[in-house]
């Protein structure tokens, strides 16, 4: 099985910092994590690969730091990482990330499956799996919870649904994304994180992978933050003191005078 695994670095922290001129996160300064539902589609990654064999992949878009984020990989059991980094991919949004994404997974060659969480936690949007599976051309299943059988060139998949349950069966390759009922992640080993100490990570450009200048970073993105800001918020209180009976009568006459009851 050659299974290659989407991983993003996010900020560790909701307290982010906004650039006031690009409309993009500040990442320089704050600490980073592995995206949580990430974790998940790592470690389904290495147990499909425990039980029949092959090559786990990590596979990320993001600034030169973000090499910790595949270290990290390697120190759980990834035998490759990828880092897709170039200033031309900053500012990019789902669409051009997917694009970069699945470039850098087409020079990497042939896959089996490609796993990713279902979404991230600074975006939450739950799109990049999706347009990843798009432009390869593949089949996607979203929402796994369970693999239940991989044989004959067949993958069946439990995946959740709102009243419960389904169960999927496709042939691969395919791209899927995983929830965190899947499994429990483990703790990296000893001789895990050294490897990863010592890894040296490849990084590729957008050169590197043939992406077409219009379809990356804030050139290929047709959604773009225009403004973020605080909203306002305005309570206005009025206090009624006296004897409850009372009360409760002046807060009818003003429900009835601002129409909230009949």
């Amino acid at each position: 099985m050659n299974i290659i695994v989407c991983i993003k670095q996010v900020p560790a922290t909701t307290e982010i910092k906004i650039d006031p001129a690009t409309n993009t996160l500040v990442r320089e300064g704050t600490e980073s994590i592995v995206n949580p539902f990430d974790v998940y589609a790592l470690e389904e990654a290495i147990r499909i690969k425990e039980e029949f064999g092959g090559k786990v992949t990590a596979i990320t878009m993001g600034p030169p730091h973000a090499a910790e984020a595949l270290k990290e990989a390697i120190a759980v059991g990834a035998d490759d990482v990828i880092l897709l980094s170039d200033r031309a991919f900053a500012g990019a949004d789902t669409l051009a990330t997917s694009h970069t994404l699945s470039k850098g997974i087409e020079k990497l060659g042939d896959f089996d499956l490609i796993i990713c969480g279902k979404q991230t936690m600074d975006g939450d949007t739950a799109q990049v799996g999706p347009e990843i599976a798009e432009k390869l051309g593949v089949p996607i299943v979203t929402y796994v919870s369970q693999i239940k059988k991989i044989e004959d060139g067949h993958i069946q998949l439990q995946r959740m649904v709102e009243d419960g349950y389904e169960v999927v069966e496709t042939e691969k390759p395919l791209v899927i994304t995983v929830v965190k009922e899947i499994n429990e992640p483990r703790v990296p080993s000893l001789r895990g994180m050294m490897r990863a100490k010592k890894a040296e990570i490849p990084v590729w450009t957008a050169k590197d992978i043939n992406a077409e200048e219009e379809k990356i970073g804030l050139l290929g993105s047709p959604t773009q933050v225009v403004t973020i800001f605080v909203p306002e918020v305005s309570r206005k209180g009025e206090r009624f003191e006296g004897e409850a009976d009372k009360i409760v009568e002046q807060l009818i006459g003003k429900l009835k005078e601002d129409k909230v009851l009949n």
